[in-house]
């Protein structure tokens, strides 16, 4: 079932008519992965890489499964090109929803070679119109502190930092392998 994102609630900016969000399903996680991958892992990937502090894959289909299968209210949405055009994948994120009216994003990612468009604002408007309509009132997100571009994007779109920061997962492969120590991850928040 596709979900048009154009609801949303006076408050908020309605997303472009183009970007429709769907529900990916187990066939889609292997296409997801790699976009995920080309995205923040590839050197040559986009200006949203990671790989000059973090090292390995991004995710993997099995770790997909496993974050869909720990929170199975969650929803990882993807935006498809036009069928005409083939209907290639444009970019996916993952939504949570938390304490309240409140929800996590994550996962955000364009791929790498539609970026400087305007994708990424078009897709994060569409994911907080999405999030509105399943009435969310507030989106938090986390992002690695390091990622000063990054988390000045966020900042031009709404998002403020909350002033809590939480512990990088040193040791633990599924986020990747530091390249430095001082690594942490900010939290911002957004209401809509």
């Amino acid at each position: 079932m596709q979900v048009d994102a154009a609801g949303t609630t006076a408050r908020m900016t309605h997303p472009p008519a183009d970007v429709r969000l769907e529900p990916a399903v187990p066939a889609d996680l292997p296409v997801v992965a790699a976009l995920m991958n080309h995205a923040y892992r590839d050197p040559e990937g986009s200006w949203t890489n990671e790989a000059d502090y973090l090292s390995g894959e991004r995710t993997s289909v099995a770790m997909l499964r496993a974050e869909i299968a720990a929170s199975p209210e969650g929803r990882l949405l993807l935006w498809r090109g036009p069928a005409e055009e083939g209907g290639g994948l444009l970019g996916c994120v993952w939504l949570v929803p938390e304490a309240g009216a409140r929800w996590y994003l994550g996962g955000l990612t364009v791929e790498p070679g539609a970026q400087n468009a305007g994708l990424g604002r078009r897709l994060l408007t569409a994911a907080e119109a999405w999030i509105a309509g399943q009435g969310g009132r507030a989106v938090r997100m986390t992002v690695v502190n390091v990622r000063e571009s990054l988390i000045a994007w966020y900042l031009r779109r709404g998002y403020a930092p909350t002033g809590e920061t939480e512990a990088f997962p040193y040791g633990d492969d599924r986020f990747g392998v530091p390249q430095r120590d001082d690594l942490a991850f900010i939290v911002l928040q957004k209401p809509l």
